[in-house]
């Protein structure tokens, strides 16, 4: 790479090149460490005599802003009290909207970036250590021998055929998705779906309904595009679909598993919800982030295998069934807006990264992926059925599990009045990362209590960080007598 170095006329020449040098080092343009090229190179590419080049290397040497190493090169020292660089200062025609953007929550943001406690309730995480990495460098592998036949070129908007293939079978098989290759759309992200959907299909102050409580992020996506996002309640059997205003045209929800709840909708729900979509003339998104993971009851249908209509985008992602920095997603499209979301991809980012899509079709095609989840399952089982051992036992007199048969997050509810902040604060003081209930509601919680994601904690550490939890609510509240003693040991 070529140093961004401009030499102007015929005079004062080793002058120009060590004030331009100079100033990249003190103002950190060139960073501590980094290389400068071989006198003999840079003063090639300059039109310069050698002993030119040489004459300023050696000037900023003695400045101790350059260090040369024997048979090595001369390499960039920072000075130790660099200046502040210099910002522009004009005042800019996109300021409001720049502020606007600045001044948009990022909700989960902080969450999903701090260093989790030793005893992790995060949800949305799954356990590294049960990735089958072997399979996947093999697939990995694969994929780069398949990425040499088409390197140089840009892979196709909408995802690469085998990928879209592989994930209209694997959707048909665990969800009973019907959809063609075609209505695939491969994503980075199930979030990137998400955006994708609002900027094709919302303008500002466009109706969404979202559920309440609901994901934040989603609500947020919505409200990016200038939308005016409605929270519809939700009760024991999903979304109340009674509450979906008139003119809405965008409906999210998450049936097989509420998020952050826990509870399916139940069917005689569904098929209301389909029905009002129908009659608003609404797209439904069916976020479908974990329902990979059943634990009790006969599988629920996906909301887009009841579709008569052709209106529900069903959203899925790889990141909680396999690794969140894979960042591989998808989306099922109604036939109906299959070009215009693919247009919007085009010019959102092209295509997906071709490399990891070669090797997730090798891992979905030879299996690896359903052995996986197969496997996860067992793990999951396990660490669900000692959180109700907890919850239905000695934290059952300041909690309340929520019903939930799919996933690998619970919702606990308070039983009274209880600081859960401060729970939450002497919980980490401990070593144990709590998430309270409030967080996904968008205006004042109905219900107080705590989110407790099961996929990065391990099973013997439940018994271990829950006997904290334990040991905090007998001292912020404790029970009367004759109910602590009702309650059973761990």
């Amino acid at each position: 790479m070529e140093l961004h170095i401009l030499i102007d006329g015929t005079r004062d020449l080793g002058g120009q090149l060590y004030r331009q040098l100079s100033e990249a080092i003190r103002s950190g343009r060139l960073t501590d460490g980094q290389q400068l090229p071989p006198s003999r190179l840079l003063a090639s590419q300059l039109g310069l005599s050698r002993k030119t080049v040489s004459d300023v290397y050696d000037r900023l040497g003695y400045e101790k802003l350059l260090v040369g190493k024997v048979g090595v090169g001369s390499f960039v020292q920072t000075p130790h009290a660099s200046p502040q660089r210099r910002h522009a200062s004009t005042p800019l025609a996109s300021a409001q909207r720049i502020a606007r953007w600045e001044a948009t929550p990022t909700p989960l943001r902080r969450a999903s970036q701090e260093e989790p406690a030793r005893y992790a309730f995060i949800g949305g995480r799954a356990t590294p250590a049960h990735f089958p990495q072997d399979e996947w460098r093999a697939c990995m592998l694969h994929a780069l021998r398949q990425g040499g036949q088409a390197r140089g070129r840009y892979g196709p908007v909408a995802g690469l055929p085998a990928l879209r293939a592989a994930i209209a079978g694997h959707a048909a098989f665990s969800r009973g998705i019907h959809c063609t290759e075609e209505q695939v759309l491969v994503t980075s992200g199930a979030q990137q779906a998400l955006h994708l959907l609002a900027l094709t299909l919302l303008e500002a102050g466009d109706t969404v309904a979202v559920e309440e409580p609901g994901y934040p992020v989603a609500r947020a996506v919505f409200a990016s595009q200038g939308a005016r996002v409605v929270g519809i309640e939700v009760d024991e059997d999903g979304l109340i679909v009674g509450q979906i205003p008139d003119g809405t045209r965008l409906i999210y929800v998450t049936p097989a598993h509420q998020f952050p709840l826990g509870m399916p909708m139940s069917m005689a729900r569904r098929h209301a919800l389909l029905e009002r979509a129908q009659q608003l003339g609404a797209i439904i998104i069916e976020d479908d982030y974990d329902s990979a993971f059943r634990y009790e009851g006969r599988p629920e249908d996906s909301l887009q295998s009841m579709d008569r209509y052709g209106i529900v985008a069903h959203v899925g992602s790889f990141s909680k069934i396999m690794l969140p920095e894979l960042r591989l997603g998808y989306a099922v499209l109604p036939q109906a807006i299959v070009a215009a979301v693919e247009t919007v991809k085009y010019l959102s980012d092209c295509h997906t990264a071709s490399l990891g899509q070669h090797a997730l079709a090798k891992f979905i095609g030879d299996g690896h992926l359903l052995r996986h989840i197969r496997r996860c399952h067992d793990i999951y089982a396990g660490r669900r059925e000692r959180l109700q051992h907890w919850f239905n036992g000695p934290l059952a007199p300041w909690f309340r599990l929520v019903p939930a048969s799919a996933g690998f997050h619970v919702a606990a509810l308070a039983q009274a009045p209880l600081d859960i902040a401060e729970l939450l604060r002497r919980a980490r003081q401990a070593d144990v990362s709590l998430y309270a209930l409030s967080g996904f509601y968008h205006g004042t919680a109905r219900h107080e209590g705590l989110f407790l994601g099961y996929g990065a904690i391990d099973k013997l550490d439940i018994d271990t960080a829950l006997a904290l939890v334990l040991a905090i609510l007998q001292e912020i509240a404790p029970l009367p007598v004759n109910v602590a003693a009702s309650g059973s040991a761990p």
